[in-house]
């Protein structure tokens, strides 16, 4: 029997229960992949908390590697034994083996490990998407990231100075600090003892920043509207500390005339062309060198709830990954 963790209502991690599970044979579009390594993300967190309502029972988890086992019908594009990775097609990811959209499903070069391939597709995707079409970064300018040290954090430090920023990033420690300094990160901001607001203004002469890439949420969301430049665009795409609620939008303009966006990964790679065309251009940038993806702690899948507890505790750095 396959084995897989599964939530029947919502909760803390104490809710996610290993349990068996069948997993028929694919139909019309689909393959049956065994999972060799499951990505851990915060998404996951806020579906297993109901912050993102899903039907019950579900099992969590956006991302994963593993092997094509079986074929369905209408697909052309895998066979089996084919290695393979996804991040977009929905939840299910915390199992041993499950069914899969093919179109959906991402070719792992040879270059990439299993391990590497589930730790940097949502978080590397994310970072492909924020610093190239949600505001792409020019060479010379400055930009600010919270959560530096995080999955999306180490990924987005190296390809921003990869396209020739200065990246100021926001961490929770010291060991952060020097984790995301070796990422690529240009001056470091620990925000439990320093007022990032100030340190911006510091390091920019005043100026503040054409953009800030905020996935922290409502603890941070007004001040770092404080840190844009005029005309300065602030990127919310995440709520690790809660949502940011609703907003009066003349704060915009009494703040320089700025700009507001709420994207997701979802609505960047929504055809299978977008998708493989940004996985492509993530895959380049890992094989060239210009990025490193850090698996920085694995847990066993039938752990995840351990795993869940660490990283809402901020204890994780990098990425994480959970072994079936």
């Amino acid at each position: 029997m396959v084995h897989a963790i599964r939530i029947h209502q919502t909760g803390g991690p104490e809710v996610m229960k290993w349990e068996e599970v069948t997993v028929g044979e694919p139909g019309p579009g689909q393959v049956r992949l065994r999972q060799t390594a499951v990505g851990l993300n915060y998404i996951d967190v806020y579906v297993r908390t109901g912050l993102y309502k899903n039907p019950l029972p579900l099992i969590p988890g956006m991302e994963a590697a593993g092997v094509v086992e079986a074929v369905g019908p209408d697909v052309y594009d895998f066979k089996v034994g084919d290695r393979v990775g996804y991040c977009t097609g929905g939840t299910g990811g915390y199992a041993e083996a499950r069914l899969y959209p093919a179109e959906r499903l991402i070719h792992l070069p040879d270059g990439i490990d299993d391990q590497t391939g589930a730790a940097m597709l949502l978080q590397g995707l994310t970072a492909h998407y924020l610093l190239h079409r949600t505001f792409p970064v020019k060479p010379g300018q400055t930009i600010l990231l919270h959560a530096a040290a995080g999955g999306v954090g180490l990924i987005a430090c190296q390809w921003a100075k990869a396209l020739g920023a200065t990246v100021i990033g926001t961490v929770g420690s010291d060991e952060k600090a020097e984790l995301a300094r070796a990422h690529g990160c240009d001056h470091t901001i620990v925000y439990t003892r320093e007022n990032f607001v100030e340190r911006v203004k510091q390091i920019t002469d005043g100026q503040g920043v054409p953009v800030v890439y905020d996935s922290i949420g409502k603890d941070t969301f007004y001040q770092s509207l404080d840190c844009l430049s005029r005309l300065g665009t602030m990127v919310s795409f995440g709520n690790a500390s809660g949502p940011v609620g609703a907003v009066d939008i003349s704060i915009l303009n009494t703040k320089g005339s700025l700009f507001l966006t709420r994207p997701s990964l979802g609505g960047y790679v929504a055809t299978t062309k977008e998708l493989r065309d940004s996985a492509n251009a993530l895959f380049t940038a890992v094989l060239s060198g210009k990025v490193k993806i850090d698996v920085r702690q694995t847990f066993a899948l039938k752990d995840a709830a351990q795993a869940h507890t660490a990283l809402e505790a901020r204890r994780t750095t990098g990425s994480t990954v959970l072994l079936p």
